[in-house]
């Protein structure tokens, strides 16, 4: 089990976990909206994810974004490399309009963790506001990508995933907020800061529940669908009030990451025997 350990903490720490979920969510977009699922878009999202948490992470640490001293660093920095050059392959097979809108999205995580100008402060540092700003790119990514590249119109029902997914990612965030909680500055301003632990938590409840009712907003809507997102409604309130496990090391950075990838796995499950 010990030797499994440094892959396995390479395996969160290079990002893979979180790609995985991204992907999950894009794969669960596919399945709502009756697509065929595209192997290249994924691809790409994968290793995009990647590359872009990676640098958000440790590239704007270095030494001019790019020279790492830590050698298990340089490892994920190699691997982040590598996941450039399969991302570009991916990029180059998709329609442009998604280059153009992979851009957009590409330019907002940047300005997240990189200031425009050098006297100008990054995304991050704009309080709250920067759970909102990561779940405009997770939306980004796993449902109006899919759209466009199945070239769908943007009906009411899109719109209302729009919102669910969006909701949905911002109650995913919290934990991580509380958990770090007692290692964020005080000039982030983030959520738990401004409002409190419990007062994060209750607004993290109000909003898997908000989650949950937009559902029925939907003009086509099953059964399976709302006992789906139902159980995840469940799941959410669970995690906002396991405020002791958020603090363990791996409950948030694994079980809670990879959420969306279980989620998946249910729908599968379902499809299959229901």
């Amino acid at each position: 089990m010990r030797g499994l350990k440094p892959i396995f903490d390479f395996y969160l720490d290079a990002s893979i976990h979180v790609a995985l979920s991204v992907i999950s969510l894009m794969g669960i977009t596919f399945y709502l909206l009756g697509m065929s699922w595209d192997g290249t878009l994924m691809g790409f999202t994968f290793f995009s994810v990647i590359v872009c948490y990676n640098f958000i992470k440790y590239g704007v640490e270095a030494y001019k974004y790019l020279i790492v001293s830590n050698a298990y660093h340089r490892g994920i920095q190699a691997f982040s490399f590598v996941s450039f050059g399969f991302a570009m392959y991916f990029l180059l097979q998709l329609d442009s309009k998604i280059w153009e809108t992979t851009l957009i999205l590409g330019v907002i995580s940047a300005l997240y963790a990189v200031p425009l100008l050098p006297n100008m402060k990054n995304l991050r540092s704009l309080g709250g506001f920067k759970i909102f700003i990561v779940a405009l790119v997770w939306v980004g990514f796993t449902v109006l990508l899919p759209v466009m590249d199945a070239k769908v119109s943007l009906d009411w029902d899109i719109w209302v995933l729009f919102l669910q997914r969006f909701i949905l990612v911002v109650v995913l965030i919290l934990p991580f907020e509380i958990r770090d909680l007692k290692w964020d500055h005080k000039d982030l301003r983030t959520l738990p800061q401004v409002l409190g632990v419990e007062k994060t938590q209750r607004l993290g409840v109000i909003l898997a529940i908000t989650f949950f009712l937009l559902t029925f907003l939907r003009d086509e809507v099953n059964l399976k669908e709302i006992g789906l997102r139902l159980a995840m409604t469940f799941v959410l309130i669970f995690i906002l009030a396991s405020q002791r496990r958020i603090m363990k090391r791996y409950f948030a950075s694994f079980w809670i990451e990879g959420i969306p990838v279980m989620w998946l796995a249910l729908f599968w499950i379902v499809d299959i025997f229901l």
